[in-house]
């Protein structure tokens, strides 16, 4: 009789296939990022349902340590349409996020240091659960971000030489 193979990695889904991902993009233009810290979110079945069919915004979003616990701030996670009066969530509440304790540890060693704050980079899914990925930042100066336009056109151009040849 053959063995039977264990279940591998290929027949599960790629987490980047149909999964939907909530972005913050201005947090590449605005902070150099120093570290990521993928974590769980704490979220109601309304917001879950939400955030699965695209409806967040974590744009103008923050993470702030309290009292030895994270939480996400001024995300926005739009009402489910389908879902009752009385069972919607509010769409700009405090959501904790979910971490070990020596990580919340070092990320409020991160955040003593001056300059540096704590921002969601992306929401998104992973086997089922909603995850939050946060940055520990420093900001850009806008020299820098002129910078950053400099190199993002050189290298367009350079690209651009190399398909001619």
């Amino acid at each position: 009789m053959a063995k039977k193979n264990k279940k591998s990695k290929a027949t599960d889904p790629p987490s980047g296939h149909n999964a939907p991902r909530v972005t913050n993009r201005k947090a590449y233009r605005d902070y150099h990022i120093v570290e990521k810290v993928e974590c769980g979110i704490v979220l109601t079945g309304t917001e879950v349902k939400s955030l699965r069919q695209g409806g967040g915004k974590i744009d103008e979003a923050y993470a702030r340590l309290d009292s030895g616990e994270l939480f996400l701030v001024g995300a926005t996670i739009a009402p489910y349409v389908q879902a009752a009066e009385g069972m919607q969530h509010d769409p700009t509440a405090k959501r904790k996020l979910l971490l070990h304790r020596k990580q919340i540890h070092q990320l409020e060693v991160h955040v003593k240091q001056k300059g540096k704050t704590l921002i969601p980079l992306t929401l998104f899914f992973k086997k089922g659960w909603a995850k939050c990925e946060i940055g520990v930042a420093v900001g850009k100066r806008d020299y820098d971000k002129r910078d950053d336009i400099r190199k993002r056109d050189q290298k367009r151009d350079m690209d651009r030489a190399m398909r001619r040849k």
